[in-house]
């Protein structure tokens, strides 16, 4: 490995990265309130709703994450829908893993004793003021885990958004191959980058549910 080449192509590697970085925070803050609002549906269980949110989960989850992209960027045009390549990378990777994370949250919920809801309801509280200040504040804690290897699964995979041309850390890495014609230095780099990216995460993601853990017990 030529450390001059990994010197040389850093700074566009890095660059590249802040765009990786950026598109799995939008799509993490969006695939949160699609997964949450989806969760929610599926648990009150208003018919038509319901199996709406059933059919986009069992959807989402059954089909490959590239296919959703390719159908979301060149697919949609056909039905006069056009958007820029962040965008369909954005709604693909949030769409995609809001399915996902809405049945995190929609078992989270559930593991919930459902004691405490008719208690909190005995007591003279809504059901939206029960599942508000009762069911999701335990239910959170419940989550945090399996929320955090989905968010770390979303960050790989804002490498699939290369294939719509998004210049993110994968595609850039392709660029500068074509420059450099040194594959493996530079695929090796890449890899480093997401793997520190990928570690600052899940430490972050730790301490929250730390810090979640005490304040629940508590």
């Amino acid at each position: 490995m030529d450390a001059t080449i990994i010197i040389d192509s850093l700074p566009s590697l890095l660059k590249a990265t802040l765009m990786t970085i950026i598109l799995a925070a939008v799509s993490i803050v969006i695939a949160l309130v699609i997964g949450f609002l989806t969760a929610i549906v599926r648990i009150v269980k208003i018919r038509v709703l319901t199996e709406i949110a059933s059919v986009y989960v069992s959807i989402i989850r059954g089909t490959p994450l590239l296919v959703q992209i390719f159908v979301i960027y060149y697919g949609f045009p056909q039905i006069g829908i056009s958007l820029d390549p962040i965008s369909s990378g954005i709604l693909a990777l949030s769409l995609n893993a809001g399915a996902y994370l809405s049945e995190s949250f929609r078992a989270s919920i559930l593991a919930i004793d459902k004691g405490q809801m008719e208690a909190a309801v005995s007591m003279g509280m809504t059901y939206w003021q029960a599942l508000r200040r009762i069911i999701l504040p335990q239910s959170l804690r419940i989550a945090i885990p399996t929320l955090s290897n989905s968010f770390i699964i979303l960050i790989k995979d804002t490498s699939l958004v290369s294939v719509i041309t998004v210049t993110e850390l994968l595609q850039m890495s392709s660029l500068v191959i074509a420059k450099t014609f040194e594959p493996l230095t530079i695929y090796l780099t890449a890899a480093a980058i997401y793997w520190v990216v990928i570690t600052g995460f899940t430490l972050l993601l730790d301490n929250m549910e730390r810090r979640t853990s005490r304040h629940l017990v508590r």
